[in-house]
Order: structure tokens, then C-alpha cells, then sequence
């Protein structure tokens, strides 16, 4: 069985390409263009490489963009006086505070903080309450990524059974609600399952499409995937690796190489659902300075 690659580094050059465009169009009549802020708290190495990739994403587009660095034995009142500050700068259309915050450091604290209007990544409740009853909003941005994905693949959801693994805030529950809505990209039969299901396998061979966002290497198998499935692979895994310079790489959390026999479209890990998270940041951010506008 041959499959398709959803190759989300692709999509993403495409989709950026038509933000610079808009943002070329600001720029001709003379008006500022959009900017991101980006709080970074220590030197976790992934949220730093995530953070350049922000940035670069950024300039690629037309936007401006500035990092704010803080040590990881910041305050937790450091951090909360950032985010007022950020708040209250009329210059600053959306922000984020990237995660994992250190661990003395309350996450919900300051998500709660972000003024729900710059809140681009989506994780405040007021946005999440939105979107749960399909008002305007902010999409959480890695759910936001793959519904474009499945938009731009033309792959129908409609009356498909979507077996989602994962029930964070970030992606699996926002997204097992998405897919269920009367939208295009929607009305699917949405089943979320996670660590305390049972015979989760039996269930994860129903679907028609497939997410995984566990976050445990290779957890999805070839036996728990039914033919011609539509396999979506969120998990970003760093495991070990001699042959590598690094002495590791990163995987996902399906076995691609086996998996990819049985799927009709398949993500690689990494250049899969990864950029494309950062270009939903990117349209999330181009939106909030266009309400400022209007």
C-alpha cells in the first residue's frame, strides 16, 4: 500500500508565503506590520530551539518580533509583571510564554494573566471556552495546525471516526472538540482516549484518522492502525542515538517505518505537525492585529 506524506514543512513554506504577502500589503500603506512577543524562561534546549524557530518564522513572514529572557530562578512576580507589561503594549498584537516553565513557577498562574485578546497560542480559558462553543477565538495553535493540514489535503472528516490519543488541554481535547463540530473541517465521530482506557488498541483500529499526542516513542504500532488509515503523528520524542553527532533524534509517537505501510496519509517526526504549529501561531498573531485594526 503506497500513502502520502503530510509533509508539514512543505505546507508551512507555502502558507507563510501567503502571510507575506498580507503583511507585504500592511507595509505598502505604510502602517506598522504585526508583532509577537516571546517570554523564555531558562534554557530548556527544546523550548529553545522551538523559540528560534518562532523568530525565524517571523522574519520569513514580515513581522517583528522580540525574545524576553529570563534566568531559570526567576520569580514567579517577575514573570507576572512581564506579562502585565506585554499586556498594556499597545506595539505587542499577541504573545507568548513558552512552556515548560520552571517547576517553582505557577504555568496556570500566568497563562491566567495573558490578556485573552494577545493570547495567539491559545491556551487561555476564555479562548478555549470560545472555541468549545464555536465563537471567534484564538485555536490553540498545535490543533490549529492540523486542521489546516487535513484542510489543505483535501482529507474528509465528515462522518469519519477520528480516534484522538491524548487528552491534554493543548491538543487532544481542543481538537477531539474541533473535529466534532459542524464545521468543514468537522463533523467526525470523535473518540478521545488515554492512559486509563481500555483495550485501547481495539478502539484505535476503528479509525479513519488517527492522532496520536501521547508523548511516548513508538507507542503506536502497525497492529493498532487499520488499513488505509489517515495517521497524524503530534508526539515529538527525543530518544538516544549513537550514530547520530548529537548522540540522539527525534521520533514520534508512531512507528513510522511500519505504520506507514498500512496509512493512506501519514506526518513524519520531525517536519510534520511541527511546523505547521508554528505557522497557526503565525496566522493566530496576523489576526489579532487585524481586530486591532478594525
Amino acid at each position: 500500500m503506497s500513502f502520502e506524506l503530510l509533509d508539514g514543512k512543505a505546507l508551512s513554506l507555502t502558507i507563510k508565503e501567503e502571510i507575506k504577502e498580507k503583511v507585504d500589503q500592511i507595509k505598502e500603506k505604510n502602517l506598522r506590520p504585526p508583532h509577537l512577543s516571546a517570554v523564555l524562561v531558562g534554557n530548556n534546549p527544546a523550548s529553545e530551539s522551538y523559540m528560534k524557530n518562532k523568530v525565524k518564522s517571523c522574519d520569513m513572514v514580515g513581522f517583528t518580533s522580540d525574545l524576553i529572557r529570563r534566568d531559570a530562578d526567576a520569580t514567579e512576580a517577575d514573570i507576572l509583571s512581564i506579562v502585565d507589561g506585554l499586556n498594556n503594549d499597545d506595539g505587542v498584537d499577541g504573545f507568548i510564554v513558552q512552556l515548560p516553565l520552571p517547576d517553582h513557577i505557577d504555568s496556570e498562574k500566568i497563562l491566567l494573566a495573558i490578556d485573552p485578546s494577545k493570547d495567539v497560542d491559545g491556551f487561555h480559558p476564555y479562548n478555549f471556552g470560545c472555541m468549545a462553543q464555536g465563537l471567534d477565538c484564538y485555536l490553540p495553535a498545535t490543533p490549529y495546525g492540523i486542521l489546516l493540514m487535513i484542510e489543505r489535503h483535501n482529507i474528509e472528516t465528515s462522518g469519519k471516526h477520528v480516534v484522538v490519543i491524548g487528552r491534554s488541554n493543548i491538543v487532544g481535547t481542543p481538537l477531539s472538540i474541533l473535529l466534532s463540530r459542524k464545521t468543514d473541517v468537522g463533523n467526525a465521530t470523535v473518540t478521545l482516549v488515554h492512559s486509563r482506557t481500555k483495550d485501547l488498541s481495539s478502539i484505535t483500529r476503528q479509525a479513519d484518522i488517527l492522532i496520536s499526542a501521547i508523548g511516548k516513542p513508538f507507542y503506536v504500532t502497525a497492529d493498532m492502525v487499520k488499513d488505509n488509515a489517515v495517521v497524524i503523528d503530534v508526539g515529538i520524542n527525543r530518544i538516544d542515538d549513537l550514530s547520530r553527532k548529537s548522540g540522539s533524534r527525534l521520533v514520534g509517537d508512531v512507528d513510522f517505518e511500519k505504520v506507514s505501510l498500512k496509512s493512506s496519509y501519514i506526518t513524519p517526526v520531525p517536519g510534520g505537525v511541527g511546523p505547521m504549529t508554528v505557522v497557526a501561531l503565525m496566522l493566530n498573531t496576523l489576526s489579532a492585529y487585524n481586530k486591532k485594526l478594525s
